[in-house]
């Protein structure tokens, strides 16, 4: 418990250093002032004694989005072609982080080493410059950068058959969105691409109701209600509330879902009970369970909101758990 109360602690104090300074002009437009975050370059040299290698590749230049690939250095040896594709999204809350930020290429490069994958992990627009649902359509622009590049590490090493999207808090909720818009066939064409599942971690969900985990964590130090609803604020539309379709994922009786059923797609979803999301994260379960999906669910007794980036031990659990779910 001790421990677990110290990593809260300094993921409260990551989360201030990352204060964000909100600057509200005469017209109505808000401007964020973010502070710069520790950033990893990427790594491609096969000679460096490194595990996994990375290179990033632009999508849209004037979005400015782009991808960071990761590959197992082993792999290169064998060329092989049957490692799956995880197409990975960085949690943010919308409006914070990056590729880039040390934090997530150290966790893309656990991944991509643990569960013996290659990672793709998406640089999206982030609001309130850019308000949703401008990540969801980063996310699906990806997809299609995806399918048609002629980059070596996918075309010698990736089984296009075996790809996965995957997210932690709102990166898991831009995996969702996404792949809500491929199974009803609203993304067009991405053969030779074959999504098999999402992998969603702590997906960040909201709504005007408050739920009991929220009401039970309402000052917690890492999520605190105050700090949700400000990132959904410079998220959502102007004048949406958090009942919007691109927040409350369950308020909406979404006939995506059943395509998602009919493609025979597999979810997985993993949450903590320490929080404040978790009731939301558990009701979609429900509602992905009530449309006939097949669903693998996992929440943990302890453990709080992003604490897979904070905790080697429950990262190196929830990529076990990534594994086996790709595997099988």
């Amino acid at each position: 418990m001790h421990a677990l109360l110290d990593l809260k602690k300094k993921m409260s104090e990551r989360r201030e250093e990352q204060h964000m300074k909100i600057v509200k002009k005469p017209d109505g437009t808000v401007t964020l002032l973010r502070k710069p975050e520790p950033r990893s370059l990427p790594q491609s040299d096969p000679t460096l004694s490194i595990t996994v290698l990375s290179k990033d590749h632009t999508i849209n230049p004037h979005n400015n989005t782009w991808l960071r690939l990761f590959l197992p250095k082993q792999r290169i040896a064998n060329n092989n072609n049957n490692l799956p594709l995880i197409v990975f999204f960085h949690a943010s809350g919308f409006v914070t982080s990056s590729v880039a930020s040390t934090l997530f290429h150290d966790f893309c490069v656990k991944i991509a080493e643990g569960a013996a994958a290659v990672v793709a992990s998406v640089e999206y627009r982030l609001a309130p410059e850019h308000r949703l649902p401008a990540a969801y359509d980063d996310a699906v622009e990806a997809l299609h950068w995806i399918k048609a590049s002629k980059e070596e590490w996918l075309t010698k090493h990736v089984d296009y058959s075996r790809c996965y999207l995957m997210g932690n808090s709102a990166g898991a909720t831009i995996a969702y969105y996404a792949g809500l818009h491929v199974a009803a066939g609203e993304a067009g064409d991405l053969e030779p691409l074959k999504i098999q599942g999402l992998i969603l971690r702590q997906p960040y969900i909201g709504g005007t109701k408050r739920s009991g985990s929220e009401l039970r964590l309402e000052n917690d130090a890492v999520l605190p209600l105050s700090f949700s609803d400000m990132m959904w604020e410079l998220a959502l539309p102007v004048g949406a509330d958090r009942d919007h379709e691109y927040c409350n994922l369950t308020g909406v009786d979404d006939w995506r879902v059943e395509k998602v059923r009919d493609q025979g797609w597999r979810v997985m979803v993993s949450g903590s009970e320490g929080d404040p999301l978790v009731d939301r994260d558990r009701e979609l379960v429900k509602l992905l369970e009530e449309k006939g999906v097949c669903v693998v669910s996992e929440f943990e007794n302890e453990g709080c909101h992003g604490i897979e980036l904070a905790d080697p031990i429950k990262a190196k659990s929830l990529i076990r758990l990534v594994k086996d779910f790709i595997s099988s």
